[in-house]
């Protein structure tokens, strides 16, 4: 069983709302296309499948500051019906307290990691 690493970022295209689920790196870019400007989820999903995992793929409008968006996939992967394990949670640009802590729960419940990058966890640290 490959291991599954759900991940929130922009994208050129894909539906919003919906898990995009991408095992092999043409499908990213048929179901994705290409990574918009500062956006780092793409990058990170391309990192994942290189190192053989799955990949639960949610596209949001603003990476880091759609909370609808991370709301929505948040909810699906609370799920177990759907989803039965997340063995990692990746939210680039993420540094809302409030996604934050809805994602603790999903880590909690499914045993997982939370992968974060050094400059999310310092914006995390610091805030109010």
């Amino acid at each position: 069983m490959k291991q599954v690493i759900a991940l929130f970022g922009e994208a050129e295209k894909g539906a919003f709302k919906i898990p995009h689920l991408l095992q092999r790196l043409p499908q990213l870019v048929d179901l994705l296309g290409n990574p918009p400007g500062e956006s780092e989820g793409l990058f990170f999903a391309v990192q994942a499948i290189l190192y053989n995992r799955e990949i639960i793929y949610f596209r949001v409008a603003e990476e880091g500051f759609s909370r609808i968006d991370y709301m929505n996939g948040l909810k699906y992967l609370g799920d177990r019906e759907k989803v039965k394990k997340v063995h990692a949670l990746c939210l680039p640009g993420v540094g809302d307290p409030e996604i934050l802590s809805a994602s603790e729960s999903i880590c909690h419940l499914h045993k997982g990691l939370l992968i974060t990058n050094q400059k999310d966890l310092y914006d995390f640290l610091t805030s109010s």
